[in-house]
């Protein structure tokens, strides 16, 4: 990739279907990729996603948007969680193509993703976005195993009112942890909160620009 390239789109096949990517260039030499992939109800168009690609590129970070084979058909919903992973190993070769330390990130289904895979994958980090600890109301079937089984340094990003999991309910970890305060599953802040949906989203983003910038 080149550096003053944005908004390079790449199809990608894998052994679950087509993927794509869609690249955000660092505006100046390139240190880091993070490649970041949706959620099982949405797509790359989720506002941290978004948010993240425009921001980090200023800060040395190309963004890699991911958008899973099942996406990409069309399709309505997510595959298993294997699956899932099999779509993502088949993407790597092309966000390691820069010759860049990856961050394996993802928001909810995708976070599940990139922690399930980054050991395996060499992943530099990974980076979290609303970490689904938890189907909603059912605390007990609890996915914190995946993320303390990242191995590699974590960064979790969560909504205060998060019903698949609030950052209370988080297990001590080697992990660091950014509270939205207010913020639902989708990082949403109701409008009586004391912070805008604008201040939410700078939460996400300078909380990445920080934690990538001590990353090297």
């Amino acid at each position: 990739m080149t550096s003053d390239t944005t908004d390079t789109v790449q199809s990608v096949e894998t052994d679950a279907g087509t993927a794509r990517v869609t690249w955000h260039c660092a505006v100046r030499r390139a240190r880091l990729v993070l490649a970041l992939s949706h959620g099982a109800g949405g797509g790359i168009g989720a506002r941290d996603l978004q948010a993240l690609a425009r921001e980090l590129p200023a800060h040395g970070v190309t963004v890699a948007l991911v958008e899973q084979p099942w996406r990409v058909a069309g399709k309505k919903v997510a595959p298993a969680p294997k699956t899932l992973d099999t779509g993502w190993r088949g993407i790597w070769p092309a966000l390691t193509g820069p010759g860049l330390p990856v961050i394996a990130g993802g928001r909810s289904a995708g976070a599940r993703v990139a922690c399930r895979t980054a050991g395996e994958l060499g992943a530099h980090a990974v980076l979290a976005l609303s970490f689904p600890l938890h189907p909603p109301g059912k605390p007990e079937k609890s996915r914190a195993d995946e993320l303390l089984g990242a191995g590699v340094p974590t960064l979790v990003v969560q909504g205060g009112n998060d019903p698949f999991g609030t950052p209370a309910e988080f297990p001590e970890g080697t992990y660091e942890l950014v509270e939205v305060p207010h913020g639902d599953h989708g990082l949403a802040v109701p409008k009586r909160a004391e912070l805008t949906q604008e201040e939410a989203v700078a939460v996400v983003t300078d909380a990445v620009v920080r934690w990538t910038g001590a990353l090297g």
